[in-house]
């Protein structure tokens, strides 16, 4: 989520405050939602409410539902605004996050650091107020996660920072489940562990296409210290590993034929395009036609379709 900047600055240079005339109010707005990283948070959303379905096997209660996706948008709008925070001196330096609202100017650091506690703050309240204290803890934690563990200790320092940084993402099936039935269950594990092990090939071949971003600033994601073989040999693993653990639903009898039949076509039709990439590495393809963004878009379809069949596999039982 970009947002224009009303004047222009060179990659490399935080932008300072401008004074109130040079920032209109509804850029600034617009900075502000910006912080959140909105469609970062839908594919959040995606992962939490099909699981409210599946836990209350048929239609939850509607206003649980919408307090919970309010809530999760705060908390996780918190914990981007706190990374953008804490990442604006990078982020001036790549091309890909040159526009954010603290490069450019638009907001200023102190104001993104008061917005993303204040949003933690009122996340928590909402949560524990209106649905649980369970699901009130497990998103302060997972925010907490993504700022400190993952932000402030490993995105700087080790490859497998977006594996283990991964986990924070994997809270909202937590999330949505704790929000129904106040309590936990193998089900929303093995979504947890669904997500776990597809964040890492889903954001790889991103980092493939904009690794000299990231070796330009220092962040050792994988494909700036390894090649594009090694690369796509990690990412067919935690593909293979993806796709036999959304398979576990169905024996454990929370889902049907319906959700098993979408895994088995979605999943397949990932390792196809997870194996394609690996042969082209093998090939040594580079460039255009390594096609590394096919297996991102695709990353992004196979999570919507899961947690579709998710939602909707209970009322064909």
């Amino acid at each position: 989520m970009c947002v224009t900047a009303v004047e222009s600055r060179p990659a490399g240079v935080v932008g300072t405050s401008q004074s109130p005339a040079h920032r209109p109010f509804g850029a600034r707005a617009m900075a502000f939602v910006a912080l959140t990283k909105p469609r970062i948070i839908e594919l959040l959303l995606i992962t939490t409410v099909p699981v409210m379905f599946l836990a209350e096997r048929g239609v939850p209660d509607l206003t649980l539902v919408l307090l919970t996706c309010v809530g999760g948008y705060l908390s996780a709008g918190g914990a981007n605004a706190l990374n953008m925070y804490i990442d604006r001196d990078i982020d001036a330096l790549m091309d890909r996050t040159s526009q954010r609202p603290l490069v450019t100017g638009m907001v200023s650091p102190r104001e993104c650091l008061v917005f993303g506690i204040a949003l933690a703050v009122v996340s928590t309240l909402l949560f524990g107020l209106t649905v649980n204290w369970l699901s009130a803890w497990l998103a302060l934690g997972a925010l907490l996660f993504y700022v400190v563990v993952y932000t402030m200790i490993l995105k700087r320092r080790t490859s497998q920072n977006i594996v283990w940084g991964g986990i924070a993402g994997c809270m909202p099936v937590l999330i949505g489940w704790s929000a129904v039935t106040g309590s936990m269950a193998w089900a929303p594990v093995i979504l947890f562990l669904v997500i776990f092990f597809w964040t890492p090939p889903h954001y790889w071949p991103l980092s493939m296409k904009v690794k000299d971003d990231y070796a330009r600033v220092g962040v050792p994601m994988l494909p700036v210290i390894a090649g594009n073989k090694a690369v796509a040999k990690q990412i067919v693993l935690y593909s293979w590993v993806m796709v036999v653990v959304s398979l576990l639903l169905t024996p454990l009898g929370y889902t049907g034929w319906f959700y098993t039949a979408v895994a088995l076509a979605a999943g397949g039709w990932w390792l196809w395009e997870a194996h394609a990439l690996l042969n082209r590495a093998k090939a040594e393809v580079t460039g255009g036609k390594l096609k590394e963004m096919r297996l991102f878009h695709w990353s992004i379809t196979y999570v919507s379709l899961l947690f579709v069949a998710v939602a909707v596999d209970p009322f064909l039982r």
